[in-house]
């Protein structure tokens, strides 16, 4: 789902945006909700060019005609029943604030119109593409209402209708399929297609009312290809309801295109003209004056009228301002440019055969983008003015102005005019450096944590082989391991036969007993395999390196403590218990 704030925000033209923001601000002042709907929300979700802005409001729109005008908005007309108001902004921004409404129809044409809620608005339009709303309140700005699933249909390029009866009921909407068609592309859905079919057979445009009629002409003219769709309609048969004498042929094909020729070249350079009332003229060029001026009186806009009978004149005055003294200099004549009407503009460069005027087009629209491609940008970088910094866009214009007049051309000049406006140069970042000495310490006390927990480790171990043993209160269990006898040295013949059979009294019966040499100094020790396999049930799940490890610990342990059990025993006799004791007190006796 596309983000409709972003898209407010950077799809909008700079005049649209103001256009909407005055209207906001009007709507707050008389206490009504606004939303943005019709073809707007349509094109700004589908990616298309957006051509003209239509407001919704609950309530009556004509009470905000006075506040709209105190802000720069020019109406342009009023449609009594739907209390409507077509608007003009500045930069030729046209919109049209609409009261919410429903609409019933008791005879094919004639709609009944009633105030209602922007949820009964939706539902009451032509198709679901045009049924979506974005709102333009505080607290709700850019949530997009959608109850008939129009997003979907844009996603699909398809128009569908609202109403199954909607051709029938309003007989416009053959017209507008029909331009949507031409404009966009798309296509109509299955059942519409069958219904649109029906409609035209059945010879309903006949029921077109005056005001559709009115409206559907002038949008010829506020088309992007007027011509195209011209030459749809007249294919599918409703030119000639609209206006009879009107046809393809009366207009100018090859004006026409040096037209948009023209309107491309000066949008490129930032002039955003609206040619609707230039393609108008070129699009009736070879009506008769009568016809004209019926045709004219069937507009819609009485405001457009006006604009597109004074074409000339906006020209004319364009060209008196822009050869005067004041604007001979580059700079000046640039700004005039791009701050005058734009229609004036675009009317004046179409028409113009003065040497003169030809000239100051030719810079404005070939020799100075060129200079744009020379800004120094690099230079602008090396002194720290990026886009990130304030006021940027106005210091690459203000370089790019004083490049056409002939100034700054040599880098020495540029970084001279560029300096006040460079920012000072950030603190040198602190960096820590450690020395070689503390890193090795840091590497030894490294090793020296490891080897702490490696230590750990054994004595686990070694507490793992210690709870191999017998409790003193315990029965004492044979796990059938050999335990190495030490020599006890001097004193070892005083040993009585019980105290040797305690030595021994960890083997199980038949099992013969380890052989020692009897001599000072030397103990018997279990071969290697024989001290792993005892270790293994305390050293389950261990790894091999630590099995050996605890292996060759436990095979020394138990040397020191016969040692120290030895010594115990010249002393006192230790008494057994369990098993041990059992089998030495049967010992005796045999």
């Amino acid at each position: 789902m596309p983000d409709y704030i972003y898209l407010l925000e950077n799809r909008l033209s700079t005049d649209q945006q103001n256009a909407v923001r005055h209207l906001r601000e009007a709507a707050r002042e008389a206490g009504m909700i606004l939303f943005l709907t019709g073809d707007a929300v349509r094109d700004l979700t589908s990616g298309h060019s957006v051509r003209e802005l239509e407001v919704t409001v609950h309530g009556n729109a004509f009470k905000l005609k006075k506040t709209i005008e105190k802000l720069g908005g020019v109406v342009w007309g009023e449609e009594e029943l739907t209390h409507s108001l077509y608007l003009c902004f500045p930069g030729t921004v046209r919109v049209d604030v609409v009261s919410a409404h429903r609409v019933e129809y008791p005879k094919p044409g004639q709609p009944v119109v009633h105030a209602a809620n922007i949820q009964d608005d939706l539902r009451r339009r032509d198709f679901t593409v045009n049924s979506m709303a974005i709102s333009l309140n505080e607290g709700s700005f850019g949530l997009l209402m959608d109850p008939l699933n129009g997003a979907a249909d844009i996603e699909a390029r398809t128009l569908r209708l609202v109403s199954n009866y909607g051709f029938y009921d309003d007989p416009s909407l053959l017209i507008r399929a029909t331009r949507f068609r031409a404009r966009l592309g798309w296509e109509l859905d299955h059942k519409t297609a069958t219904r649109y079919a029906n409609a035209k057979e059945e010879d309903v445009i006949q029921l077109l009312s005056a005001q559709a009629r009115s409206r559907e002409l002038e949008q010829i003219g506020h088309e992007d290809d007027g011509l195209k769709v011209m030459r749809a309609l007249e294919e599918e048969g409703w030119l000639k309801i609209l206006f009879p004498a009107w046809t393809s042929a009366k207009a100018d094909e090859e004006r026409l295109k040096a037209l948009h020729e023209q309107a491309v070249e000066l949008l490129l350079q930032g002039v955003h003209a609206d040619m609707s009332a230039a393609q108008m003229q070129l699009l009736t060029a070879k009506l008769s004056a009568k016809d004209l001026a019926a045709l004219k009186k069937l507009m819609l806009r009485p405001g457009f009228v006006e604009e597109w009978n004074s074409l000339d004149q906006l020209a004319a005055g364009f060209a008196k301002v822009l050869l005067a003294k004041e604007n001979q200099t580059p700079s000046s004549s640039y700004k005039l440019f791009t701050s005058y009407d734009p229609e004036a503009v675009l009317w004046l460069g179409f028409t113009s055969q003065d040497k003169a005027v030809r000239e100051r087009y030719n810079l404005f629209l070939k020799t100075w983008p060129e200079v744009r491609q020379r800004l120094p940008h690099a230079l602008m970088q090396e002194m720290r003015i990026t886009p990130e910094l304030a006021g940027y866009k106005e210091i690459v214009h203000s370089v790019f102005l004083e490049m056409i007049d002939g100034r700054l051309t040599s880098s020495e000049e540029i970084r001279a005019f560029l300096d006040p406006h460079s920012p000072p140069a950030p603190p040198p970042k602190e960096t820590v450096k450690r020395t070689r000495a503390k890193r090795g310490e840091a590497k030894a006390k490294e090793r020296s944590y490891d080897d702490d927990e490696e230590m750990d480790g054994d004595q686990d171990d070694d507490e793992d082989l210690d709870d191999l043993g017998a409790d003193d209160d315990e029965e004492e269990i044979d796990l059938k391991i050999v335990l190495p006898v030490e020599d006890l040295g001097p004193g070892d013949d005083e040993l009585d036969d019980d105290e040797l059979d305690l030595t021994a009294s960890g083997l199980d019966e038949g099992e013969p007993a380890p052989r020692g040499s009897g001599k000072a100094g030397k103990s018997n020790v279990l071969p290697d395999k024989e001290r792993v396999s005892a270790s293994t049930p305390a050293k389950a799940g261990k790894t091999a390196k630590k099995e050996a490890k605890a292996a060759v610990k436990a095979a020394a342990k138990p040397a020191a403590k016969e040692e120290a059990k030895g010594k115990a025993k010249l002393s006192a006799p230790t008494p057994v218990k369990g098993k041990t004791a059992a089998k030495s007190t049967s010992a005796k006796k045999h």
